[in-house]
């Protein structure tokens, strides 16, 4: 009894530490920048900005269209949801104004681009966060 007592909160324990996990905002270390704005991070993620002011074309990088980690992000950043996001870009997309983020299928293959493509970002849990990316912005919980 007592194990399966153990086993319960390790569970919770280990549920509760991922749901409140604090995203980052990577980019490569030789992107040129130092640290973004919370408006800065806005405006690339919803196409506004498309060059980094180092000069540098931004390539922002999404989570699939139903991850959970792509909900939270857009909740934190700019309190929407996926369904309000998607509008916005189905929108946009429709007028040709502008694409949307590139959609990456893994964390690992996010950051691998991250690491080899200079304007390249994406939007990690800070624990995945390694020493291939640069920090570049924290959203708060």
């Amino acid at each position: 009894m007592k194990s399966i007592h153990f086993l319960l909160i390790g569970v919770y324990v280990f549920l509760a530490s991922s749901v409140h996990a604090e995203l980052v905002l990577v980019a490569n270390p030789q992107s040129g920048i130092e640290r973004l704005t919370q408006d800065e991070v806005i405006n690339i993620y919803l196409g506004r900005y498309r060059r980094l002011n180092s000069g540098v074309a931004a390539e922002p990088l999404d989570h699939p269209i139903d991850a959970e980690m792509r909900a939270r992000f857009y909740r934190r950043l700019v309190n929407k949801s996926l369904a309000e996001i998607n509008a916005y870009w189905a929108r946009l997309v429709f007028s040709g104004k502008t694409r949307p983020p590139r959609m990456v299928d893994s964390v690992d293959g996010m950051l691998r681009l991250v690491a080899t493509q200079p304007g390249a970002m994406a939007y990690v849990e800070r624990a995945q966060a390694d020493a291939r990316v640069k920090i570049v912005f924290e959203l708060g919980d």
